[in-house]
């Protein structure tokens, strides 16, 4: 019964995961050949990394309420599958399979796409095959070495160094606790960027209030762009390449704002004026219960020892509320914890060096879908461990996820709150009082000037006569 409820969620999963690659992945010639098998096998292991990650992220969602489900309805016949062994299975899984698609399986499809076969052989998929095998060994060489020397300089007694040879009980877990270390300090970095531009990504999803604003007049002088733009594109002649593709560019941007323009014409006096102010109440409220929830984790860590995340130490699943308001608290977090995700994705996105490594629709290389879910699978992965250590929930991680040194530091626990907690204020802080600035120089005329520290508002824009506004 275990592995059907398993098979039937990753089934799920992975269905879901193939759907979301594939619309964006580069559509390729459909010639069944060498490449074309390589392509599809890289795919195939990317969308079943992609499925591993999404399990992450619901897993810990699923055990809290798992728990409160068991502690209402103890006697229930119904749900006596929903038990600890379940939950405890499914961790460890999800603990197994992150480990693999991390270790093995993307270097695999990144070397398989990359490989050409060793000179001398004949071409091939065993040649090219036997090239990625030799390559993920020395690779799996160089990252024990490089762990193998770290662990040994930071705790140099016998009792280390020996343990230091035991591969399955002490290896492994000792670098899945590194990578889960990069991870939270890759979220410590995301989730307060993302916080803050939660908002600009809403707004631009939502249609905004029209407040002072005449939106016909917007469509006329947007209307009068667009034809100045193509009587130019179409007095250009075609040699003149370079030309032609600004300006193609600068009337795919016109267009753009054009249909934004139209859709907020066509939008009801409910949804401009209800459903927009009652989103970003709603996204301010959720962001000022998570920084308070992570300031009041900081106090319980200076006054309670019980407060650090120690691992699998708890009561079992279904023995107590992990929530102290109860099934209430428990949705809550389970909202916080989907919201700190897409937070953290949008934030990872967001970052400028991170910003080309954004997916783009139907014009995506196999090799930046790789790249793309070793990202999403660090972040899934650490996210559990980041939501225990930041208060969030008082879920107790369960199989190989709490395994991890770093979690028994109080010092790193403590720092990792207050920054997060400083960050993300920061970060809010900065984002409203700059939509004040801009909102005041507007007023004042200067907005021409370009005084915004904004680089995303300082780019070249283009005005009525096709050309281009700089600083």
């Amino acid at each position: 019964f275990f592995s059907q409820i398993c098979f039937l969620l990753f089934a799920v999963l992975y269905i879901v995961s193939y759907f979301i690659i594939t619309r964006y992945k580069r559509k390729a010639d459909e010639q069944e050949d060498e490449d074309a098998i390589v392509n599809r096998i890289s795919l195939f292991l990317s969308t079943f990394t992609l499925a591993v990650s999404a399990g992450a992220v619901l897993l810990l969602p699923f055990s809290i309420i798992s728990n409160e489900i068991l502690l209402s309805f103890p006697q229930n016949y119904y749900i006596q599958w929903l038990n600890g062994s379940l939950i405890h299975g499914l961790w460890n899984l999800a603990s197994l399979f992150s480990n693999l698609c991390l270790f093995v399986l993307m270097p695999f499809a990144f070397f398989f796409l990359e490989s050409e076969g060793f000179a001398g052989l004949k071409k091939g998929i065993r040649a090219r095959i036997l090239e990625t095998l030799v390559m993920l060994i020395l690779l799996a060489l160089l990252i024990l070495g490089i762990v193998w020397v770290a662990s040994a300089l930071i705790d140099n007694d016998a009792a280390s160094m020996e343990s230091l040879y035991d591969l399955w009980e002490f290896y492994l877990p000792y670098l899945y606790s590194c990578i889960s270390l990069m991870g939270c300090l890759l979220l410590l970095l995301c989730t307060p960027v993302g916080l803050s531009r939660m908002f600009t990504v809403m707004g631009q999803l939502l249609v905004k209030p029209t407040i002072l604003e005449d939106l016909d007049e917007q469509m006329y002088i947007i209307t009068l762009e667009e034809e100045a733009i193509q009587r130019k594109l179409n007095g250009v002649s075609s040699t003149v390449e370079y030309q032609t593709v600004e300006l193609e560019r600068e009337l795919e941007k016109v267009k753009s704002k054009k249909t934004n323009l139209e859709r907020r014409k066509k939008a009801s006096a409910w949804e401009r004026n209800l459903v927009y102010p009652a989103v970003m109440i709603l996204l301010l409220i959720e962001t000022s219960i998570s920084v308070l929830l992570v300031a009041f984790n900081i106090l319980y860590l200076l006054v309670d020892e019980t407060a650090m995340p120690k691992g699998s130490g708890g009561p079992g699943i279904g023995s107590a509320s992990l929530s102290t308001f109860g099934f209430v608290g428990a949705a809550l977090e389970i909202i916080l914890i989907f919201y700190l995700m897409v937070s953290s994705v949008v934030g990872f996105y967001s970052l400028r060096f991170f910003e080309n490594f954004t997916p783009r629709k139907d014009d995506t290389t196999m090799t930046k879908i790789i790249g793309n879910c070793v990202s999403i699978l660090v972040l899934s992965s650490a996210l559990p461990v980041m939501s225990r250590t930041l208060g969030i929930t008082r879920f107790d991680l369960l199989g190989d996820f709490g395994r991890f040194n770093w979690l028994g530091n109080f010092y790193i626990v403590l720092s990792y709150n207050l920054l997060f907690a400083i960050m993300t204020t920061l970060c809010l802080v900065r984002k409203f009082t700059s939509a004040v600035r801009e909102e005041l120089l507007k007023a004042l005329g200067l907005d021409k000037l370009h005084l915004s520290n904004n680089p995303r508002d300082s780019e070249t824009k283009p005005s009525a006569n096709g050309h281009q506004k700089t600083l």
